[in-house]
């Protein structure tokens, strides 16, 4: 049988089983990311299908593969089972099937739907982060929602470069001072803070050209700038710029983080700009994932979430799914799905 597996491992092992290989491609082949497009139209049957959860998690996975392999072997076997596990991979079968490692169906060809007890793979690092999550939120009294799936893993994520983070954090400064002049009736010359912060600008996105260009910005866009602040945290604390980053339970420090900022010399802070390891990043995204999905539901119950900034949540994860690439948007198009 033919095999079409689908891995996000960004190295995933050697297939080290009997097997006539196929063809093979990773992010570098300009090809991958149509057909990985392909491949979620093909699950959703063209739009025909209603979202589910497991559809959503298979969604997902294929958002994060790194490597697409095809192969031929003779029958299913657990070494199969044992590589797929370990490169985190879902495999299409010559049925139209999509299966977990286990060979469990997740989609099943015909009616799109999982067969009993079917789980998508998760590396352990994430499985064990979720729980941490998990744990730590409800020690707060936030409700956990046990089905949420974990977040991306070390052995998945690529972190954006240093330098860019770096520059994002002067990008949505400008903008976020700006938009904080306007508000209190003290506009700060677009000018000078040009001169003042050049990288800054160089590094906004069309959305922020046009609000930075824009004399009179909407009073909402204005708001929307000035709640940049708080994405501006988990970046700079990414890049050491600050030392924590704190539960959200109110805004964060305004004042403080502006004053570090502007005592920056910008060409040596993003020149040198370091990211912190990739473990830390995730415990915060994770925590953070948890957290707006917590805050959304409390809003759609109309109910307060006590102990949480909502907004600052948002924020938060908005910024973290951009530094952890998901779905590869750019900035003004990053997602956040709760």
């Amino acid at each position: 049988m033919i095999i079409n597996a689908y891995a996000t491992h960004r190295a995933p092992p050697p297939l080290d089983f009997p097997h006539d290989p196929g063809g093979r491609r990773d992010r570098s082949d300009p090809e991958l990311v149509p057909h990985l497009q392909g491949f979620m139209g093909f699950v959703m049957d063209g739009g025909n299908r209603p979202m589910s959860a497991m559809r959503y998690g298979v969604l997902r996975h294929i958002e994060r593969v790194h490597h697409h392999l095809s192969f031929e072997i003779d029958a299913e076997s657990p070494a199969v089972a044992a590589w797929a596990q370990a490169a985190n991979a879902i495999l299409l079968h010559e049925d139209g099937s999509v299966r977990a490692p286990d060979g469990k169906v997740l989609v099943d060809p015909t009616t799109g739907d999982p067969e009993p007890e079917a789980e998508l793979p998760y590396p352990a690092d994430a499985v064990a982060r979720k729980a941490t999550s998990d744990k730590q939120l409800a020690e707060r009294g936030v409700p956990v929602m046990p089905d949420l799936p974990p977040s991306v893993s070390e052995v998945e994520v690529e972190l954006r470069e240093p330098r860019d983070v770096a520059s994002r954090i002067l990008a949505l400064f400008v903008c976020a001072a700006r938009a904080e002049g306007l508000a209190h009736g003290e506009p700060l010359p677009v000018a000078t803070m040009r001169k003042r912060m050049p990288l800054g600008f160089a590094a906004l996105t069309p959305k922020e050209k046009a609000f930075m260009a824009s004399a009179a910005p909407a009073q909402q866009t204005v708001v929307n700038q000035i709640w940049r602040y708080e994405a501006i945290l988990p970046l700079a604390w990414s890049v050491h710029l600050v030392d924590s980053v704190p539960f959200p339970a109110a805004i964060c420090d305004v004042n403080g983080l502006g004053e570090k900022i502007f005592a920056l010399n910008a060409d040596q802070f993003v020149a040198s700009a370091r990211l912190r390891p990739a473990s830390e990043i995730l415990d915060l995204l994770d925590v953070t994932f948890r957290l707006h999905w917590a805050a959304t539901e409390a809003r759609r119950a109309e109910r307060e979430l006590p102990g949480v900034e909502a907004g600052s949540v948002v924020e938060r994860h908005y910024a973290l799914n951009w530094l952890t690439r998901f779905a590869d948007a750019d900035w003004d198009d990053v997602d956040t799905p709760t």
